[in-house]
């Protein structure tokens, strides 16, 4: 991989990322996921926010994501919960691709 961007954390290659797939990697304690939707990349907390557990445990449906756990989706697009038990969204963050490296961070 190429060489990191201040303050941007590598996720990894664009080739290693297909449609349909997602990442995570660690902003600090931040975990996130970086999913891979027809071609776009996004970026939000890995974590659901109806009981903290871990969104990356299940596979990317179309734009959504269901948590394993309690069955709560969430828009990886928007971050916004679809269903309950969920009712606040996930935090987004922003996505920079270059050189062919993926890079995320927590910009709260």
């Amino acid at each position: 991989m190429s060489a990191p961007l201040d303050g941007w954390q590598a996720v990894c290659r664009t080739d290693e990322l297909l449609p349909g797939e997602h990442a995570v990697c660690f902003d600090g304690d931040t975990a996130i996921l970086v999913c891979n939707v027809d071609g776009e990349l996004y970026a939000l907390e890995d974590k659901c926010t109806h009981q903290d557990f871990e969104l990356s445990a299940a596979p990317l449906q179309g734009a959504e994501i269901e948590c394993v756990l309690h069955g709560a989706r969430f828009d990886v697009r928007t971050g916004q919960a679809l269903c309950a038990p969920a009712y606040a969204p996930v935090p987004k963050f922003p996505v920079r691709v270059e050189d062919g490296v993926i890079y995320t961070r927590d910009d709260r």
